[in-house]
């Protein structure tokens, strides 16, 4: 499977030591190596199966204030000579950058803990190819189903970060997905919708039967869409659509975005930008998390953070070269979030839908319609109208627009938080959103 730590972590020092004798005042190396292995079945039939095995490296060479880079799939010493003499001589004629720089020694990992991230088990081919035989059996037992398209993919990864600051540290990590596409037919209308499941060890991994069964319940449930008018409306997003809406927040907030000056939300620390009762957190160190981790890309410690408390914006999404450029450290964020989420709100899932006697619920979006300069947002959408918390019927052909300013002041989440995926919301209540439609 694959390459274990002593074999990655020679070739980092390796690469280190050369850097070095070059001139490099400093370097930075990510040695890492992912085997991925795919099966795809289409209408019951298998329909491809392959298998990756990448390994790469990337080698960042600093002298001064001056900052390159170079990648590279061979990892043999010879060609790794020739790729830091390139780098070390590119660095020495590229401009300089008063921001650039090694991370802060102190802010640096100290520690790896154990988050349970890497199951070794190893599930062959035949048992794939058996598992999407179930889902693809029960996704198209209903007769309106008429294409399935289902896929398995097993990925083990390894890695080693390490830098001329003395870091050198890296771990393991594996990942399950399984997942499910219908499309679905009657006299009125084609519709298509999916599901799946990804989770680090395989045994966490849903059931295939379960998951087949739910793409084509959530497929079938959207035939014979109706349009409707326009008009000011509340409208509830699914969860998977939630948690798409707190990935715009967290791009808002990115420290590349609020040192350009280029996010609507650029100047808003200690500010009130959502209501009272709206929490946002990244938690790391969550035990067989998507998005867990324990340290950031450039091997900086990144503890939890309470991004907002009460509505009150407490953090950028900080790395080390726009930190310096805010005069702010960095806060262990180079690459983006971890496992970030909504808190739960305080109404379930039920009293929620029963919150208007008039609403929209919202299953899929369309197009990418989310402007952080401005915080415009504008995306069409397909979903059901919600009269009493009744689900009446589907709709389609819809535009839903604000902007997020004002959005986040009027949302109102449920308490039916999960953890899916690595970015996770509760279902979402928007009040006064305007709707286009026919």
């Amino acid at each position: 499977m694959v390459k274990e730590q002593e074999f990655l972590e020679k070739k980092a020092s390796y690469c280190l030591s050369v850097a070095k004798k070059l001139g490099a005042t400093g370097s930075s190396v990510i040695v890492k190596n992912t085997v991925s292995e795919t099966v795809n079945f289409r209408n019951k039939n298998l329909d491809e199966s392959n298998r990756s095995d990448d390994l790469g490296i990337n080698i960042t060479t600093y002298i001064g204030k001056k900052k390159s880079s170079i990648s590279s799939s061979n990892l043999l010493n010879d060609n790794l000579n020739i790729l830091i003499e390139k780098c070390v001589e590119t660095t020495k004629n590229t401009p300089e950058d008063e921001f650039n720089s090694l991370p802060d020694k102190d802010l640096l990992s100290k520690e790896v803990k154990d988050l349970d991230l890497y199951d070794d088990t190893h599930i062959e081919n035949d048992q794939k190819i058996e598992y999407l035989k179930k889902l693809e059996a029960s996704a198209s037992d209903d007769k309106k189903i008429i294409n399935t398209e289902s896929s398995f993919t097993q990925n083990k990864s390894n890695f080693i970060l390490a830098n001329s600051e003395g870091f050198c540290d890296g771990y393991k990590t594996s990942s399950f997905t399984a997942s499910s596409v219908t499309v679905a037919k009657d006299e009125k209308s084609m519709e298509r919708d999916f599901e799946y499941s990804s989770k680090c060890f395989l045994n966490d991994l849903d059931d295939a039967e379960k998951l087949g069964k739910l793409a084509a319940n959530q497929t079938i449930r959207k035939l014979s869409p109706k349009k409707i008018g326009s008009e000011k409306i509340s409208i509830i997003f699914d969860k998977r659509i939630a948690k798409g809406i707190l990935s715009t927040f967290a791009s808002a907030i990115s420290s590349s975005a609020i040192s350009r000056g280029t996010s609507f939300l650029k100047d808003t620390i200690n500010q009130k930008i959502f209501s009272d009762t709206i929490n946002v957190i990244d938690k790391p160190d969550i035990l067989k998390g998507l998005g867990s981790r324990n340290f950031d890309s450039e091997g900086v410690k990144n503890d939890t953070l309470k991004l907002v408390d009460q509505g009150i914006l407490k953090h950028y999404l900080i790395d080390t070269y726009n930190g310096k450029k805010l005069n702010l450290k960095s806060n262990g964020r180079c690459g983006g979030t971890s496992n970030l989420y909504f808190e739960n709100g305080n109404i379930s899932f039920k009293d929620l839908l029963n919150s208007n006697s008039k609403s929209l619920y919202i299953t899929e979006t369309i197009g990418h319609g989310s402007n952080i300069v401005t915080g415009d947002y504008s995306v069409g959408a397909t979903g059901f109208l919600l009269e009493n918390g009744e689900f009446k019927y589907p709709i389609n052909e819809i535009t839903i627009a604000g902007n997020f300013k004002d959005m986040f002041h009027n949302i109102t989440l449920a308490n039916d938080l999960e953890f899916k995926y690595a970015t996770n919301s509760p279902t979402m209540m928007i009040e006064g959103m305007v709707v286009a439609g026919k």
